[in-house]
């Protein structure tokens, strides 16, 4: 019985707000049942749990540690759950804090366990998996020549982390291609600049959020105030694509600085103080100009909460591909020091109510990624009225000011914001024509009298 009463306190170690009575008497069904909540642990099962433990310290071709086998019930009882729930400890507790600050040793990814293979949510802006050319939904069946089929998401991310400057062999399993194939990438620092601004024509503002940390809205509405002071501002692209997601708080602040009413998202689960609604305030930062939010595959979490809630409230519209669809809020419960667990305790929900978990966000505008190519052969020049002999000139024109080179190259090099930013225009041309139309005509409502 010492071992049933050692899993009976693992049990409580991973639910912390259960405290079993020393006096817990055999239920009914089979149980032991805690007098404080109900709640029944099915004895049969502990037995058998207790009888393979016995086997596999009796009969395992090398010497385990019972310290060890509990760890890796308590590994395999979280992994069972869903991918997003783990036991963390150590330093893989410390990294918990390291991805939220925005600094981290190793290759720049976002992954999660699926079909025992690593699956990559979204490679992160200027590391070195997104340089080496890693894709969202990449699949990585190797790492440095070892299978890692059969190995738990943390034992996977702990062999991809290292010293800055080792060199990783990933064997990558893409869609697109026949076979696996290597790419070797180099550790380094990751230092995350999760927002980027820049200016894509006189006109229109493009920012950038690659993942949400702590300060991500905070220097997001820092950025918005350069662009938006600048004159003849008419439009932003907000750009979420291969945004993996992170804090729930810099979501809202974000969504926050567009909508002037209403729910932001909401959370539901069982948990109390789980389910609770992040309204809006009354500021619209940019005062109702036109927004394309960009998405694709690699978009998650919070990324999906932010497209989900300026969509529902028609305040932008969604253009790209399918979002992730990891719709699940994960809680960070603490054991003691150094051990956690981050269990999903909540499922998040759009201002319509839409469940955001396996479903995602549907864009407003499907756009594919494609890739510009040159033309081979020159095109034939049609015959226009400059071609003429003896035509007549069109007078004194205005210069207009070359836009810059780098925002060109950005457009040449990326369809799909190419196409936001066709339609982003076209928004910005039409609301402008809208509201000299409303300057132009005339209010009669105070002549008017009723009959």
């Amino acid at each position: 019985m010492n071992l049933i009463k050692t899993l009976i306190l693992t049990s409580a170690l991973v639910l912390p707000n259960l405290v079993w009575s020393q006096q817990s008497e055999e239920s009914p069904n089979g149980g032991i049942e805690s007098t404080d909540s109900g709640t029944a642990l099915p004895l049969d099962q502990i037995k058998t749990f207790a009888d393979i433990f016995t086997r596999i310290k009796q009969s395992y071709v090398e010497p385990v540690s019972d310290e060890l086998l509990l760890e890796y019930a308590v590994d395999g009882m979280l992994a069972g759950l869903d991918p997003h729930s783990i036991y963390v400890k150590g330093e893989k507790y410390q990294d918990l804090d390291e991805d939220t600050r925005g600094e981290f040793a190793g290759l720049g990814i976002e992954v999660v366990m699926e079909g025992g293979f690593v699956k990559v949510i979204a490679p992160i802006d200027d590391t070195p998996a997104a340089t080496a050319g890693i894709q969202a939904g990449d699949l990585i069946v190797r790492i440095d020549g070892e299978v890692i089929s059969g190995l738990s998401l943390s034992e996977a991310t702990a062999m991809m982390r290292g010293a800055p400057g080792t060199s990783i062999v990933l064997t990558i399993l893409r869609e697109s291609e026949p076979d696996p194939f290597d790419v070797e990438l180099t550790r380094a620092i990751v230092k995350l600049s999760s927002v980027k601004r820049e200016r894509l024509s006189d006109d229109i503002g493009y920012l950038r959020v690659t993942q949400f940390q702590l300060n991500t809205g905070e220097s997001f509405r820092k950025e918005l105030k350069r662009l938006r002071s600048k004159e003849g501002f008419s439009g932003l692209i907000l750009d979420l694509r291969n945004n993996p997601g992170g804090l729930l708080t810099s979501a809202v602040s974000i969504s926050d600085a567009f909508l002037k009413k209403g729910t932001i998202v909401s959370t539901k689960g069982r948990v109390e103080g789980s389910d609770k609604k992040y309204i809006a305030t009354a500021v619209d930062l940019i005062e109702g100009k036109p927004i394309v939010v960009l998405v694709n595959s690699g978009s998650a979490s919070a990324s999906e909460i932010v497209a989900g809630a300026l969509q529902d409230h028609n305040r932008a519209l969604i253009m790209g591909t399918k979002t992730f669809g990891k719709g699940s809020v994960q809680t960070i419960l603490n054991i003691n020091e150094d051990d956690a667990i981050k269990l999903t305790t909540a499922r998040y929900y759009t201002p319509n109510g839409r469940s955001i978990q396996a479903e995602g966000i549907i864009p407003d505008v499907y756009v594919e990624q494609r890739q510009f190519r040159k033309q081979t052969t020159k095109p034939y020049q049609q015959v226009t009225e400059n071609d003429l002999p003896g035509r007549l000139d069109g007078g004194p024109q205005s210069k207009n000011a070359p836009s810059k080179n780098e925002a060109k190259e950005r457009l040449a090099n990326d369809y799909q914001l190419n196409e936001a930013f066709n339609l982003i225009k076209g928004l910005a041309l039409f609301e402008s024509r809208k509201s000299l139309q409303e300057e132009e005509t005339p209010d009669t409502s105070a002549n008017n009298k009723g009959i």
